[in-house]
């Protein structure tokens, strides 16, 4: 499942997701459920068949279940509103807000920070200050930011310096609002810029910014590198949020070669307090499918 279908069922359901909704932000009955040792991040879709289409509902029954966040990245997308309505709810049920994208050209793009041009430098930073003003009204701290893909006419060096120097004025943007971008690696294609560990860490570095960190998709790296929790150890400083899926399929841990029970439990005692993105699908389609996953995630983050 790619980043684009994410973003376009989000989209999608964003247009009508809202003027149904049963929603009542008075009548919520904050149940006493079980949470997990780590703080995983449900989005749009998860639990449909479950709560319904509205993603209100959705976080309610994700609230009741267990999970205390949410990403969307779609987010940017939506009307005001109805960024304003979910922030509204996870302050209310006191959940968290993941990521979401900063969409300066809506991804994946044929080019774009690693050519230098100036316009899609300037398209970027100015979906970077877009990008305040909606994390103000979802309660957000991280945006996830692609730079494009590779531009043949360049040598790495000449794209990694402007990568770095957007980057560094983005940095300038999301600092006095203590936000951060998260720069992520992907595995869609060859053609994209910034695709392993090693490459990421470098990049925040040389930026050198609070507001410039990694996003570490294990799924991606899985398929890039392999050897995941060593590469989380040798870019721990530099990690701000990581997301799940596991590989081959991009589904709920245990349904791939990933052993997410070792890696959570990793990174629970390595005292990881951010958000895990579930930006994954499910195995099985319809309600069984949610509950089947739901017992993925009490199976894997089952340790002590």
């Amino acid at each position: 499942m790619q980043r684009r279908k994410f973003m376009q069922q989000t989209v999608l359901a964003g247009a009508s997701v809202f003027t149904a909704s049963s929603f009542n932000a008075d009548a919520i009955n904050k149940k006493d459920s079980a949470t997990f040792h780590l703080n995983y991040a449900i989005h749009e879709g998860m639990f449909e068949e479950s709560a319904g289409k509205n993603f209100l509902d959705q976080i309610q029954f994700a609230y009741d279940n267990g999970f205390r966040a949410i990403e969307d990245n779609g987010m940017m997308d939506r009307p005001v509103d109805e960024q304003k309505k979910i922030g509204n709810l996870l302050a209310k049920l006191n959940m968290q807000m993941g990521v979401f994208v900063i969409n300066f050209d809506h991804w994946p793009v044929k080019t774009s920070l690693t050519s230098g041009d100036k316009d899609w430098r300037d398209k970027f930073l100015k979906s970077c200050a877009e990008a305040v003003e909606t994390a103000k009204r979802c309660n957000a701290t991280w945006m996830t930011v692609v730079p494009g893909n590779y531009e043949r006419s360049l040598d790495i060096g000449y794209q990694t310096a402007n990568v770095i120097e957007s980057l560094r004025k983005a940095a300038n943007i999301f600092e006095p609002h203590n936000l951060i971008m998260v720069c992520e690696a992907l595995s869609d294609t060859p053609d994209l810029f910034l695709r392993h560990s090693d490459q990421t860490v470098a990049l925040c570095k040389a930026v050198n910014s609070p507001s410039c960190k990694f996003l570490f998709d294990m799924y991606h790296m899985q398929r890039n590198e392999g050897n995941i929790i060593n590469n989380i150890n040798a870019a721990w400083n530099e990690i701000a949020y990581l997301q799940i899926g596991d590989n081959p399929g991009r589904n709920e841990p245990g349904t791939g070669e990933m052993n997410y029970h070792n890696i959570f439990k990793h990174l629970y005692k390595k005292n990881y307090k951010g958000v895990l993105g579930m930006e994954h699908g499910k195995s099985i389609k319809g309600k069984e499918g949610e509950v089947a996953l739901i017992k993925a995630y009490k199976d894997a983050d089952n340790f002590n």
